[in-house]
């Protein structure tokens, strides 16, 4: 199995992360916790910026040169619970970029067990250092773009 098939698979603009329950995903009554689906979006913006170059070399030296000790961190999120997940239920994460500012990114995110509506939240992502926000590396904001661009965002 290679790598890319873990982090998932970017098709038209739109990251898509397959996840499978497992029980510790879920609470008492074998729903899953709600606190799973943050992990579980994480992961799906991870592996979005992950196969968009975020983790290239050469974006990460010009990141490292132009913001030390950079990070991405989530700045704001809004959530809404649609439908229960339960363990062995097999989800796939959408990812798809909205909005990309200097500093920061609107990611659409999308919960789905087929075609049905799990979980959806919208994810400010900024990108800071030193404790402040600063713009993001033009490599990855031209990457973004064009996701953006691709998957129809506004």
């Amino acid at each position: 199995m290679n790598s890319t098939s873990l982090d998932g698979e970017i098709h038209d603009g739109v990251h898509h992360q397959p996840i499978r329950v497992y029980y510790e995903d879920t609470d008492f009554s074998g729903i899953v916790y709600h606190a799973s689906y943050l992990r579980f979006m994480e992961r799906g913006r991870t592996n979005y910026l992950r196969l968009i170059g975020a983790d290239h070399r050469a974006l990460f030296e010009q990141a490292a040169a132009e913001a030390p000790g950079f990070a991405f961190v989530v700045r704001h999120m809004s959530i809404d619970f649609r439908k229960p997940a339960h363990m062995d239920d097999v989800l796939d994460v959408v990812t798809t970029p909205e909005e990309v500012k200097g500093a920061s990114v609107m990611l659409h995110q999308k919960v789905m067990r087929g075609a049905d509506l799990i979980v959806e939240a919208h994810v400010q992502v900024a990108f800071v250092s030193g404790g402040r926000a600063r713009p993001i590396p033009k490599p990855l904001r031209i990457a973004m773009k064009a996701d953006q661009e691709a998957g129809g965002g506004a």
